[in-house]
């Protein structure tokens, strides 16, 4: 049986999300072990798919109408975007909740990457069909 493409185009979604998450963590890694100047890289490269790519996971699971447990999972990657805007930004108010960063964006990271998994076990289902 075919593949819906919304299915494969989900599962891409989240390799992407994933891979983008992981540039993040590279960017910031590089900004603390090469050069400060990756520090912009870092910052720029989030506004290129920060909520964009949670949002179009949404319309594209309800558009392959995949179960329920995946909204929550969107909701979460975004609910943890938002966390990582807001950590960014309230460093001189909030030391301690800035020290989250790190934390939410590794919570980031092994969220999407079980969200791949999954979305690899849909297509997986839908050929066995």
């Amino acid at each position: 049986m075919r593949i819906p493409i919304v299915k494969i185009l989900y599962f891409a979604l989240t390799v992407i999300f994933t891979l983008m998450i992981t540039t993040q963590i590279i960017l910031a890694g590089m900004a603390i072990f090469i050069h400060p100047m990756h520090w912009a890289n870092h910052t720029f490269f989030i506004h290129l798919f920060g909520f964009n790519v949670p949002l179009l996971l949404l319309i594209v699971a309800w558009l392959a109408k995949l179960p329920r447990v995946v909204y929550w999972q969107i909701f979460g990657l975004m609910l943890m975007m938002f966390f990582m805007y807001f950590s960014a930004n309230i460093a001189g108010k909030l030391p301690w909740f800035a020290a989250l960063h790190p934390v939410i964006g590794t919570s980031l990271l092994l969220l999407s990457f079980w969200m791949v998994i999954q979305a690899k076990f849909y297509l997986k289902k839908e050929n066995q069909s």
